[in-house]
């Protein structure tokens, strides 16, 4: 029997799912995940091997209207990602229902030869008679090559969008080892999960102005692995906040992010986190690159 191989990439505006169905799918976290929108940046490389195919899933940066340098690379990385792949999951809110954001990804879509699979995520928020009515208005958007009902929280019908997914699937390499779940450096990781608890625990004028390094990271001759990480914003009131009261809210983000990532490694860590501001970092094309923001990615 042949393998068969390929890449799928998952685009949607931001907050419709796209890390939650991919960490579903993978059974681990490898992307953070957040109800605060723009939350993933890079395109997250999640793996699905079974016996006889492996996905390799591109997770996009949602697509939005742009208010930055750092908005324009988002909206650039996820479109660059529709020519590269097999197939492309267009994930939606179900319960929100079809809005200006969804319309403006379908008008992106326009001339993609990449056939399109339709996701209605979430509805195990939405009343079953509302399914069909809503599947017929999205269906006037584009010609749809499947269109597939889940919900990626609680994994419903994340099996039956799987096994659709295998008919897009060439003959191919196996391209990652059995037991990898993504391409990216450990580092890369660490620093999205220390992101992610920054995201859960500050208000709304700090998430979308942090950035995460990873500046040291090195085993100890007792397994201990010892992590240095800065978090850069924007303004000094924002470094205010992340540290907050004698510290606490920086020993916080440190004490949560320190779980995930000990499950991570399988190993005790030591996490030492600074905070630096670099002024409207987000619109300085040196310092996006020193972050790791490429264009080419």
């Amino acid at each position: 029997m042949s393998y068969k191989s390929g890449f799928v990439a998952i685009i949607g505006r931001p907050n419709v799912g796209k890390s939650t169905l991919m960490n579903q799918v993978i059974g681990q976290k490898i992307a953070i995940m957040s109800d605060k929108p723009q939350t993933t940046r890079n395109k997250i490389h999640g793996v699905y091997t079974t016996n006889d195919s492996q996905i390799v899933f591109l997770d996009t940066p949602g697509i939005h209207k742009r208010q930055s340098k750092l908005g324009d690379y988002m909206n650039q990385t996820a479109m660059s990602t529709l020519g590269e792949v097999e197939a492309v999951l267009f994930l939606i809110d179900a319960a929100e229902g079809l809005g200006g954001g969804d319309r403006f990804i379908a008008e992106q879509l326009q001339g993609v030869k990449t056939p399109v699979i339709l996701v209605m995520n979430k509805i195990d928020k939405l009343e079953p008679e509302a399914l069909l009515p809503l599947i017929t208005e999205y269906s006037k958007l584009h010609d749809f090559a499947e269109i597939v009902p889940i919900s990626a929280k609680v994994g419903s019908n994340v099996n039956t969008l799987l096994d659709q997914l295998q008919k897009y699937l060439p003959e191919g390499p196996q391209y990652y080892p059995d037991d990898q779940v993504t391409d990216h450096p450990e580092q890369f990781v660490i620093a999205e999960l220390i992101r992610e608890k920054i995201l859960h625990l500050t208000r709304e004028e700090v998430p979308h102005s942090i950035a995460v390094a990873i500046e040291d990271m090195r085993a100890e001759p007792n397994g201990v692995v010892h992590i240095s990480a800065v978090i850069f914003v924007e303004r000094d009131s924002q470094k205010g906040i992340i540290i907050g009261k004698q510290g606490a809210m920086l020993k916080e983000v440190g004490r949560r992010a320190r779980t995930d990532i000990e499950n991570l490694l399988g190993s005790k860590t030591f996490l030492e986190l600074w905070v630096k501001v670099k002024k409207d970092w987000r619109n300085q094309e040196r310092v996006l690159r020193d972050l790791g923001f490429h264009k080419d990615q």
